[in-house]
């Protein structure tokens, strides 16, 4: 492989860049800019240029192959964080003809070198992406291979029970001295179970990763707006008195106990709106109804007849402030009046869908345990079945390894590889 360097930090000023280069010429990169390192090694290096011009002292530190996060040999260069450093340094490494990085390539590398699996590769991915503590307990946990360790885990009682099944083969025209297919039973059977818990709890994984919905509905004037700019700390919707004001569905972030959420304010629900208004309540009614949970507002506390969608609804009268009648659940957005007490509510659920997460999280993991989970379905449905060739079974099981191997990166995802690398900064 040629040699690759990139700006492994971010750009601009900082008080410490660092540059990585990664291959078989690390090394005499390095030497080259008058840092001399044994192959796992580090000192603080004068860093000069080809034509003797004194760069910057750096700390450099090398990573023999094998004990390196790409598997090859690696050199760092922490340098002084000014942008004309960094660009010297790079332009000098390009003139020795080392290569720039491409997005991805150092991870791609460690993928390559076995150093990481493509779970953990998607991992990482969602690790650098991570901007709640959630998600950034969930990415670590894939991160460092409990998804591989998983797999690892079923891969070896499937293959027990391939070899079982196919030890029956030498047998076919007679009696199999010993009866295998309890025992084989019993290991598909527990493996099945596990797998379909795990693709049962993708999906709030993925919610993780991309974030709850919680949708405020009602009618016009029930405070929704309001309720979102004091939710989100600032004017983010328009208020007025006027109704029908909002006309699509206006979204604000937030971070509720290190939960990623997303509250949508939405069109106030009525009839005789006008063309354009009614585009916005129809906008409105799908996100809601596709919300993990809805907000239904209402001043008077005659609710809206919005069909329940998955997850939760909550009944909210809105304008405490003005109503004597502080019975339920109440909320005031001008005076936070109940607003602790909803917010409360809405975490506490939140918290305990999440609870029971396990390590898959994404669709291709889904599908993947689907395929596994279907094959293995098929060959206890059909074990012991005289009728049934067992080398049709031992197939149906090697295809099941086959899925599950697919999931971490052994097999048929080299057309997955460019998307995923791709989304990855040049350096990483």
């Amino acid at each position: 492989m040629d040699t690759i360097f990139a700006l492994a930090s971010a750009a601009g000023r900082a008080g410490v860049s660092v540059i990585r280069v990664s291959g078989p010429d690390a090394l005499a990169a390095a030497k080259h800019l008058g840092a001399r390192l044994a192959p796992h090694d580090r000192k603080l290096s004068r860093l000069v240029s080809s034509d003797g011009v004194l760069i910057d002292e750096a700390f450099v530190l090398s990573f023999a192959p094998g004990r390196s996060f790409t598997g090859e040999q690696v050199v760092e260069f922490q340098t002084h964080g000014s942008p004309a450093v960094v660009a010297f340094l790079l332009n000098e490494l390009d003139k020795q003809g080392l290569r720039q990085a491409d997005a991805g390539e150092f991870t791609r590398r460690a993928m390559e070198s076995g150093t990481l699996d493509l779970a953990q590769v998607e991992g990482l991915a969602d690790l650098i992406d991570a901007e709640t503590e959630s998600q950034r307990r969930q990415a670590f946990k894939v991160f460092q291979g409990d998804l591989g360790d998983l797999v690892d885990g079923w891969r070896s009682s499937l293959i027990r029970a391939a070899s079982l099944i196919e030890a029956t083969i030498d047998f076919v025209d007679e009696d199999v001295p010993i009866d295998v297919f309890p025992e084989v039973r019993d290991l598909l059977e527990h493996v099945v179970e596990e797998i379909e818990r795990e693709a049962k709890g993708v999906s709030i994984r993925e919610r993780v990763r991309d974030g709850f919905e919680v949708a405020l509905v009602g009618p016009p004037n029930a405070g929704k707006s309001t309720l979102l700019n004091r939710l989100a700390g600032r004017e983010a919707a328009i208020t007025s008195e006027i109704a029908g004001t909002t006309r699509d569905v206006i979204e604000v972030k937030m971070d509720l106990a290190g939960l990623p959420v997303t509250i949508l304010d939405t069109a106030g629900l009525r009839d005789g709106a006008d063309v354009v208004e009614e585009i916005g309540i129809n906008r409105g009614r799908e996100r809601a109804l596709s919300a993990d949970i809805r907000v239904h507002l209402s001043e008077d506390g005659q609710f809206d007849s919005l069909e329940n969608g998955q997850g939760l609804d909550l009944y909210v009268r809105s304008k405490a402030d003005l109503s004597s009648n502080q019975s339920g659940l109440a909320v005031s957005a001008k005076t936070s009046v109940g607003i602790e007490k909803l917010l409360d509510q809405i975490t506490a659920y939140l918290t305990t869908r999440v609870a029971s997460a396990g390590v898959a999280t994404r669709q291709r993991h889904k599908s993947a345990l689907a395929a596994a989970a279907s094959g293995l379905n098929h060959v206890l449905d059909q074990i012991g079945d005289p009728d049934i060739p067992v080398d049709l079974l031992a197939e149906d099981l090697r295809q099941s390894i086959r899925a599950l191997d697919a999931l971490i990166g052994r097999v048929d995802v080299e057309n997955l590889l460019d998307e995923i690398f791709s989304s990855f900064c040049i350096g990483k």
